[in-house]
């Protein structure tokens, strides 16, 4: 792990009415998928390895408080987002519980109360189940901390977030970590796993490492198929095999630009990989159009703004209309003059989210 970054936790503490109320928090960051995971086997691995930007600005803040209970009677008392009580999520975090109570194994002995945010609005091209649950996991791990004293050591400790982390989403296992970040097995990078993700910023040259992430809203609408069940839609995909194949190719090709600062070769992959998932939602059984005509209006202008200045911008899509602009910080001033000029005309309500590569 690159030790010039450290996530952001929050301090302890015990109530000074409730003496047997503990808490823990973090402060999880979102991510960006340069190569994307599409496409997952039992248990949540991943049918391919992917590699991350994890972002700054846009992340979700979670405390968990928690009180001892009758000896495996414990619970979810609650969970409240953004100051409201949310039931569909309480229940996908009661399932979640259960699921990592082998990971956990006090957890039934144990009453939770979670209260969250997000700094960013819903719907708006932005992965918050990643930030949500990998927030989620980081709690659970500094509860074992704060009972138990382990995990003691670092790496075992972000290790086991991020297990658990992507047994909630599987993109969430990346938003343990800064920077760039590696999920899935691929033999040529000592460590990594189908498992856990793993930090790669010790590789990245110097000339990649400041990257910014402009995210443009062009529709806030919720998306029109949720990941799950995009993910689902590659178990019948005749496309699938390839798919991997390319993923694996792209892999191998983004490490070693990584490593050479070679931006041209980055800009290539980011935006291959971006078309190859709306191909492959285009090309399943229902026949997803995920793109707006305002995501058609950006791609092109930001080919063209590309073309004619040489910035390399490059344009990234999720499983949704909104576009991300990635590009290396240097060009800041003038990739935001562009978008402020240029794009927020393809926006709804003019909305964009002025992101960068963060500290996880």
């Amino acid at each position: 792990m690159d030790n010039s970054y450290r996530p952001e936790r929050y301090n302890s503490h015990t109530s000074g009415m409730e003496s047997d109320i503990r808490s823990v928090g973090w402060r999880s960051p979102s991510n960006i998928a340069l190569i994307k995971y599409w496409g997952k086997r039992k248990g949540q691995i991943p049918g391919n390895p992917s590699i991350s930007i994890t972002l700054s600005k846009s992340f979700t803040e979670t405390v968990m408080r928690y009180s001892p209970a009758r000896p495996g009677k414990g619970r979810l008392k609650n969970f409240i987002f953004e100051g409201s009580q949310q039931k569909a999520f309480a229940d996908r975090l009661r399932s979640y519980l259960k699921s990592v109570t082998a990971l956990y194994p006090f957890l039934p002995d144990y009453d939770l109360s979670i209260e969250s945010r997000n700094s960013f609005p819903h719907s708006s091209g932005i992965a918050s189940s990643a930030s949500a649950m990998a927030a989620v996991a980081l709690c659970l791990t500094s509860m074992e901390q704060q009972l138990f004293g382990s995990p003691s050591v670092e790496d075992s400790f972000f290790i086991k977030a991020s297990y658990a982390a992507r047994l909630g989403s599987g993109s969430a296992a990346r938003s343990v970590y800064p920077g760039y970040v590696l999920w899935g097995r691929y033999t040529r990078i000592p460590h990594s796993a189908d498992e856990f993700a793993i930090p790669l910023n010790d590789l990245v040259h110097k000339d990649l490492r400041e990257m910014k992430d402009s995210i443009l809203i062009v529709d806030e609408k919720p998306k029109a198929v949720s990941s799950s069940q995009g993910h689902s839609l590659m178990h019948s995909s005749p496309w699938a095999p390839v798919r991997y194949l390319q993923a694996a190719d792209h892999t191998r090709r983004m490490i070693r630009g990584l490593s050479s600062g070679d931006i041209e070769e980055f800009v290539r992959i980011v935006e291959s990989e971006a078309l190859t998932l709306h191909s492959l939602m285009m090309n399943s059984g229902q026949g997803y159009i995920l793109m707006k005509p305002g995501t058609l209006e950006i791609i092109q202008k930001v080919r063209d703004f590309r073309n004619d200045t040489g910035i390399p911008v490059a344009f990234s899509l999720d499983a949704g209309p909104n576009v991300h602009l990635i590009y290396p910080g240097d060009f800041a001033d003038i990739v935001r003059k562009f978008v402020e000029q240029e794009l927020l005309g393809s926006c709804s309500r003019r909305q964009w989210i002025d992101d960068r590569a963060g500290r996880g």
